[in-house]
């Protein structure tokens, strides 16, 4: 039998493999790299895997280690751990429920706006979404919202910061996709590309991110218009509006000051975004300072969360490492480029089963997997 084709075969059942084992429960960066190194076993015994080949992950995983840009994410994550325990989320949302309280669909519309702008000063999505469940769920159920509407409002507010920047999704991507251009560029000839930065990333998503949360917007505002049963309004009682202007100002501050610093530094070409991530976790510090929220407690707290969140997202990329390689050596990566080029409908036809096949995906991994995954092998 030809090996070309056993390689082939044996890389689709891989990638499929580990899908049955993500589906099953196993843990991701173990699926990875323990479903990779049984084909690449089974891959050596037909003879067309060579095992010397994983005397290249030292390099790669020092490499990652050693990457200046992925310093950022460390202090990213940091940054939005320190602010969830420094509740300045909980504040945005009792305020501007207050604000937009006596118009139907007010509290969705609160819970949008104050998940774009924690997105945009944190870059971490757990926080988040645990954030923002904890305390808008149980104010829209109270106030008569129906429970699909709520939960699918603050799930999609909640998961903005995969998207808005700084996003820790993108930096990841910015790592792998500077690496992927510079191999397609000098396969076409071109041996100077010019490269794609993780500033290039946060400026080309900051528009679909604005338009994704005025698609929200509008929808929470069309239920409000054809079905004000489900989002009915939330009347603030009078002595509440006294000095409401005052307390929007003051929540809004903190917020929209990190937004400024760490978000236009790397826009504006002022920093990088690994200097713009120790700027915004400084700042952390400063605005948990500032509420009295500063302790040894909270910063051991948040140093231990950033420091798990870390490694988990770490091990999965370490894990992704392994996967790349088996697959790629076997002929994988071939395949998924005859599969993509003769899609009908060219390059957009290959885009949409791409976008296609990550849907599907995401019913099952989460956005780092995803990337790890499909972006060294599309």
């Amino acid at each position: 039998m030809d090996p070309v084709l056993i390689g082939e075969i044996l890389a689709g059942l891989m990638f499929f493999g580990i899908i049955g084992f993500l589906m099953l429960g196993f843990p991701v960066a173990f699926s990875l790299a323990g479903v990779s190194l049984m084909f690449g076993a089974v891959g050596m015994w037909f003879g067309i895997f060579d095992p010397s080949n994983f005397g290249s992950l030292a390099n790669r995983y020092i490499g990652f280690m050693t990457n200046e840009v992925l310093v950022a994410v460390p202090l990213f994550i940091f940054m939005g751990v320190l602010l969830e325990r420094s509740r300045i989320a909980e504040q945005l949302l009792i305020t501007m429920g207050k604000l937009f309280g006596n118009m139907s669909g007010g509290l969705g519309i609160s819970v949008i706006l104050v998940g774009a702008l924690l997105a945009a000063s944190t870059g971490v999505v757990g926080a988040t979404v645990v954030t923002m469940g904890l305390i808008s769920l149980p104010a829209m159920l109270r106030s008569g919202y129906d429970p699909k509407l709520a939960c699918g409002v603050i799930c999609a507010s909640g998961t903005l910061g995969q998207i808005v920047p700084p996003s820790t999704v993108l930096i990841f991507m910015g790592d792998i996709l500077t690496g992927i251009n510079a191999q397609v560029q000098m396969a076409k000839g071109n041996f100077a590309p010019t490269p794609v930065s993780v500033g290039d990333l946060f400026a080309g998503a900051l528009i679909p991110s604005l338009m994704l949360v005025l698609l929200y917007l509008s929808w929470v505002i069309l239920k409000a218009i054809f079905d004000p049963k489900s989002c009915p309004a939330t009347p603030v009682p009078e002595e509440e509006k006294k000095g409401l202007v005052k307390e929007v100002i003051v929540a809004l501050i903190p917020p929209l000051t990190l937004i400024v610093a760490v978000l236009g530094s790397i826009l504006g070409g002022i920093a990088t975004p690994t200097e713009a991530s120790s700027v915004g976790a400084v700042g952390a510090m400063i605005l948990a300072a500032s509420r009295k929220r500063l302790s040894f407690g909270v910063l051991r707290e948040a140093v231990i969360s950033t420091a798990a969140i870390t490694s988990m997202v770490f091990i999965i990329l370490f894990g992704a490492s392994v996967f790349s390689i088996v697959f790629r050596l076997m002929g994988g990566e071939n395949l998924v480029h005859e599969f993509l080029t003769n899609l009908p409908g060219g390059v957009a036809g290959a885009i949409l089963v791409v976008m296609a096949i990550m849907f599907c995906l995401g019913f099952i991994l989460d956005t780092f997997e995803i990337i790890f995954i499909v972006l060294p092998i599309t």
